[in-house]
């Protein structure tokens, strides 16, 4: 099958494509609000009447939730092509402060911007545009080939910004059926708006909340102050002592599971065109915090951290009060990588607060979720095949990359139905995705078309 006439028909069929999209744009499916539980079926409805036009068997699956919608279509007859997935979500966040929307966020257009032309309304690059890419690229091949290139399944989820409850439940009672060859997730970026990236490491993610209590009620600082254990103190020498001078995480075994980087890998990244500074000059910084030793985006994608996200006690409204607090509180994140054991790091974290409590004092531990990081093997020729056939498309050669954040979805494919996952997406770190004036380049949206049509193209033909 020609590549070259499936792209030639993505770019005359560029109007149309971006209509359509907008036509999805306009269906308020904002999966949070129960307000918006008619618009998640709508959107269901047309994704599913869409998938049909290409001759895709799909239909709208009901859930406790929002609905699923799946979709099977063969690839050409008598060839021995692989399997594939494709995953992605039709729901979209609020759009709370609608005051700070420049238009209304479900009456999209395309913009000229200074940087180009853009899609501009609610959902644009998060995630119906991204999902339309691939459709858009299968639609192109269907009609300039009679069918697509290899058999798929399209896997449309509408709870992806509300958590996903009905998504492992659904997976497991429909295991058998979507299990392929290789997921393909739509739903991440490039590393730049020109160089495109696969996203080959994921940070997992354990939450802990701990309360130390020391007396058994608030006391009077003048009274007690001196004798009595303060447990804001304990605390404080708790948290201070969770990093060595190097930045490194002083929990016992923490870094049980943590290897050195490919040393291939990580020569890809120190060829990306990052600054630690200017990364950090956009929120008011200059200086890395993390391990020394490390570079920046060995610091965000592939080294584990440790941070406090809250920290409480004591009287702190308006004016002054001299208390000793009865409690202290703190919120602390691990982002976790590689073969890290969250429940075994659990375990020694709260092990170590343990053994710093002094006397006087005890810890109560609430969890807050635990989720391992995700691998994907880089060493299957499929993987190579799709940053090859990217970076044809691209000024800048593809890129394994990782992920500061979680991305559920890769995991529960691995876990569930022992698949790998491969994410690749078109977004740009200005697209304002969760934001008000969320956008997504025109182009990102083009190329982005043209890009899943060469990498149906390269994993088809092996």
């Amino acid at each position: 099958m020609s590549l070259d006439s499936v792209l030639s028909r993505i770019d005359s069929d560029l109007p149309a494509a971006t209509e359509r999209l907008l036509e999805l744009l306009r269906i308020p499916s904002i999966s949070t609000d129960p307000a918006y539980k008619k618009d998640c079926q709508t959107a269901a409805d047309w994704l599913v009447a869409d998938l049909e036009s290409l001759g895709v068997s799909a239909t709208k699956r009901p859930t406790p939730g929002h609905p699923m919608v799946v979709g099977h279509v063969d690839g050409p007859d008598g060839k021995d092509v692989p399997h594939l997935l494709f995953y992605g979500h039709y729901d979209v966040q609020p759009v709370d402060p609608l005051n700070l929307w420049d238009r209304d966020p479900f009456d999209p257009e395309v913009q000229d911007t200074p940087s180009g032309k853009v899609i501009r309304g609610r959902g644009a690059a998060d995630d119906k545009g991204q999902l339309m890419t691939f459709v858009e690229a299968c639609r192109a091949w269907k009609a300039e080939h009679g069918s697509l290139p290899c058999k798929i399944t399209f896997f449309l989820e509408g709870e992806e910004e509300s958590g996903s409850p009905s998504l492992v439940p659904f997976m497991k009672e429909n295991a058998e059926e979507l299990k392929c060859d290789l997921a393909l997730i739509c739903d991440t970026g490039m590393f730049n708006p020109t160089t495109p990236a696969i996203v080959t490491m994921l940070r997992g993610l354990l939450g802990e909340e701990l309360t130390i209590t020391g007396p058994e009620k608030d006391l009077h600082s003048g009274m007690y102050g001196g004798i009595s254990r303060n447990p804001i103190r304990v605390l404080s020498k708790v948290i201070a002592n969770l990093h060595d001078e190097d930045g490194r995480i002083t929990v016992p075994g923490f870094y049980d599971g943590v290897p050195e980087l490919d040393p291939e890998v990580k020569a890809q990244w120190d060829n990306l065109d990052f600054s630690d500074e200017g990364f950090l000059g956009e929120v008011g910084l200059s200086v890395p915090a993390g391990e020394k030793g490390r570079s920046g985006l060995e610091q965000i994608w592939s080294r584990p951290t440790c941070e406090v996200n809250g920290i409480w006690g004591g009287y702190t409204g308006e004016g002054f009060k001299t208390v000793l607090p009865s409690k202290a509180h703190a919120k602390i994140s691990f982002r976790l990588v590689f073969q890290q054991d969250p429940l075994k790091i659990r375990e020694s974290f709260r092990a170590y607060v343990q053994s710093m409590l002094p006397e006087d004092c005890k810890v109560e531990f609430h969890g807050h979720g635990a989720s391992a990081a995700g691998i994907m093997e880089t060493s299957a020729p499929s993987f190579e095949q799709a940053r090859l056939a990217l970076s044809d498309e691209w000024p800048n050669a593809a890129a394994y990359v990782g992920c500061g954040g979680s991305i559920p979805i890769a995991g529960h494919f691995k876990r569930i139905l022992d698949m790998d996952a491969m994410l690749i997406g078109f977004g740009n770190d200005d697209d304002q995705i969760h934001s008000p004036n969320e956008k997504y380049d025109l182009n990102a949206f083009h190329k982005g078309m043209r890009s899943w049509a060469r990498v149906l193209d390269a994993l088809t033909r092996g």
